[in-house]
């Protein structure tokens, strides 16, 4: 899919007004995100359009993430938080109210993805991006059928299997396997759970996070846990052939999750990050971060640009996957106390 650089409407610019803070100081917003996880010429355009600068940063997971704003000590205006970490950072009031008269691009965001459980009214997030988590592989590597999450165990692939470095990825995948709830409370289950991670370690090449997808790509792994994005960043490379590349979302049904965008109580610049907020929002702007960065935008007009540009991406699992396979996946609710269970038992896998 060819991409483009966006020209920003004239209502956009408009919405885009206010380069100083009250006190005429210059303002920079503090931008918390994920890895390779936004077209960064969308940065540029933004600080150019408006006036206020960006210093941008990035983690690798959500436990990443909250642990930094738990500790204190750093000021972050915008931050990317998934869903069940939406839901932990209320329940730890963590977050403020968004005053949506300064996001007026909410209204182009899909009803479907608005008002979902992990913030059921929609007071402190927006929806960034979902997907889902499933299997990337490369295709001359792996003769086995690989739409089930028990070829990440299989011996044949022994040193050539790459996972997730992610607590709730990890444990994830292996309760699926087991036909548990991705989300389970269950202290056998989890106990099942590592057992089964414990197993697979002498199998497993590395633990991993966005390098996953390019050590597959080269053919210096075989198959690996990751995100339908990675694929679908392959998919659209127009410089490189990566045909030999696929992404299968598990037949036993696997996480379907929502990323968002949130404004942090550590924030010293409110307006501006809804303003930022309200820019990423921009159909234009969603549209070119969706077909760069892989994954379906929750706003209804982005989409409607990528069907008719590429209307056979939706036929990808890793793009839009089956209804009957959502039916039967789990979004990742807050775990409460059962986190630090979790990065327990995760911790004893990593080390033991």
């Amino acid at each position: 899919m060819k991409k483009i650089l966006v020209v920003i409407t004239i209502t956009a610019l408009l919405a885009m007004a206010l380069p100083m803070s009250g006190c005429g100081e210059k303002v920079v917003l503090n931008i918390f995100n994920w890895g390779e996880y936004i077209d960064e010429s969308l940065l540029d355009l933004f600080e150019e359009r408006t006036g206020i600068s960006i210093n941008y940063k990035t983690y690798d997971t959500n436990e990443t993430m909250l642990a930094k704003l738990e500790a204190g000590g750093s000021s972050y205006d915008v931050v990317f938080p998934s869903d069940y970490a939406v839901s932990e950072m209320i329940r730890k009031d963590l977050l403020l109210p968004l005053d949506f008269d300064n996001i007026p691009n909410f209204k182009y965001v899909d009803e479907r993805f608005k008002n979902l459980e992990y913030d059921p009214e929609n007071k402190y997030s927006v929806p960034y991006f979902w997907g889902t988590i499933g299997i990337l592989y490369n295709k001359n590597m792996v003769d086995d059928p690989a739409d089930t999450w028990e070829i990440l165990w299989n011996p044949e692939y022994a040193g050539q299997i790459l996972m997730k470095k992610d607590v709730r990825d990890a444990m994830g995948a292996a309760l699926k396997r087991l036909g548990y709830s991705m989300n389970s409370r269950n202290d056998e289950e989890l106990q099942q759970a590592q057992q089964a991670l414990m197993e697979q370690r002498k199998l497993v090449a590395g633990y991993y996070g966005d390098e996953i997808k390019d050590l597959i790509a080269n053919g210096d792994a075989a198959i690996g846990l990751t995100y339908s994005g990675d694929f679908m960043e392959l998919y659209w490379d127009e410089e490189a052939d990566f045909s030999h590349i696929d992404f299968v979302v598990p037949r036993e049904g696997t996480n379907m999750w929502f990323d968002t965008m949130v404004i942090p109580k550590s924030c010293r610049y409110k307006k501006e990050a809804e303003m930022f907020i309200n820019f990423m929002l921009d159909p234009d702007v969603a549209y070119q971060n969706a077909v760069t960065i892989g994954y379906p935008s929750p706003v209804t007009e982005a989409l409607e640009m990528i069907r008719e540009e590429d209307p056979e991406v939706f036929e990808l699992d890793a793009f839009w996957p089956d209804d009957e396979i959502i039916s039967i996946s789990d979004v990742y609710v807050d775990l409460g106390d059962y986190k630090s269970i979790y990065n327990q038992l995760w911790t004893e896998v990593l080390v033991d």
